[in-house]
């Protein structure tokens, strides 16, 4: 039987959140005996070499994205024009394929839609965001993916509801995926962490707080380097890891941090990581790990990845975190930007290893139970099967 070829649209080729969730999906894909994933991206990057290396069908091409310089007159005058010649283009590297369907993953890609409603193939519209501003892009987002797709995908209630509350007919063609993961390599052992902390100068009997994410202007990365100077002083083991690069064109929030971390004379107690394409070493380091995204997460990836890793997770109490973190139970939740509620927090799983222990193997059962990859690809497979 022939593999029905599925073409997905993506955003970028790196290998952050939604980037490793679309990774997951056309991996598994790849394996089945019914579909062959193609993707199409803006650019080459981490993901695309990692798509090579799994012989996985990838095309660059301009992929459209949303952005208030599109809707300038030169640029809405333009738009028809590049529509056209990146479909020629994606046309002419599928060398006649037939395409059974096709997956824009991410709001911020538009050419997916394009490229289905012109072509008459039904299109699935996956949503891995929250949009609150600018109000024009919240305003015409949902008209879109409602005028534009068969079934929408959604990555959490969260991010449902933001979109969905004034539009009945757009939550009747909905789906609530969770993402899901899996860990591929073992924990490690105390005397491997042992040598991972000495590698980054760190005590081996210091208490190690992460924080995993782009240094970006909603991530929190200030908000816990306030926060984790104040108890700095009263617990003088403890360290602070960032792991993580900058946006694009956003230099200025790493120079915050940066200077922050200088005012403060944190340099011995904090550490900055660039992005790293194998993360679960550094989870391993971590004794528990925080999201203190001040903005809400529409799903929270980092809370999973370290619930996989066997870590308790401190997070802001908004968006799809709340869904992830059962407060008390797999960790902690705070009140968002409360830089007070989130030292209390934090205090908690400095004092208590035993606290720690506990909240962290809750998180690796729920983690292993309700957030797998086998489950997060079988669901959306099933989505698949309706149309």
């Amino acid at each position: 039987m022939n593999k029905q070829n599925i073409l997905f649209f993506h955003q970028s080729a790196e290998l952050y959140g939604s980037d490793k969730t679309l990774l997951y999906l056309v991996k598994d894909l790849k394996e089945s005996s019914k579909y062959n994933p193609i993707v199409v991206l803006p650019d080459e990057g981490e993901l695309t070499a990692v798509l090579n290396e799994l012989n996985i069908t990838y095309i660059t091409t301009p992929v459209l994205k949303l952005s208030r310089g599109m809707f300038q007159a030169s640029e809405l005058f333009k738009l028809p024009f590049k529509i056209v010649k990146s479909i020629k283009y994606i046309n002419k590297q599928l060398q006649g394929k037939e395409i059974a369907l096709i997956h824009s993953n991410t709001l911020a890609v538009l050419l997916g839609s394009f490229y289905a409603k012109l072509r008459g193939i039904p299109h699935v519209w996956h949503v891995h965001e929250i949009i609150e501003h600018p109000k024009f892009a919240k305003f015409i987002y949902p008209k879109l993916v409602n005028g534009f797709s068969k079934k929408v995908i959604f990555n959490s209630v969260a991010s449902q509801n933001s979109m969905c509350h004034s539009s009945a007919s757009l939550k009747m063609k909905s789906h609530v995926v969770w993402n899901g993961i899996s860990r591929n390599l073992e924990i490690s052992s105390l005397e491997e962490i042992t040598i991972l902390k000495r590698r980054y100068n760190i005590n081996p009997n210091n208490i190690v707080i992460g924080l995993v994410g782009r240094i970006s202007r909603w991530k929190g990365h200030e908000l816990l380097l306030d926060a984790f100077n104040d108890l700095s002083k009263e617990f003088p083991n403890i360290n602070l890891i960032f792991v993580g690069s900058i946006p694009p064109n956003q230099t200025v929030y790493k120079d915050k941090v940066d200077a922050k971390i200088k005012r403060y004379g944190l340099q011995d107690k904090c550490t900055i990581i660039p992005f790293q394409k194998e993360i679960w070493d550094l989870y391993d380091i971590f004794d528990f790990t925080v999201v203190p995204s001040t903005e809400p997460e529409p799903f929270g990836l980092v809370a999973l990845e370290a619930m996989m890793s066997k870590k308790a997770v401190i997070g802001a109490n908004h968006g799809g975190l709340k869904e992830i973190i059962s407060h008390n139970e797999t960790g902690l939740l705070f009140e968002p930007k409360n830089k007070e509620a989130l030292k209390k927090c934090l205090k908690v799983l400095i004092r208590d290893n035993h606290e720690r222990d506990r909240m962290a193997l809750n998180g690796y059962k729920i983690a292993m139970t309700h957030f797998s990859k086998n489950k997060y690809v079988s669901n959306i497979i099933e989505i698949y099967e309706k149309l």
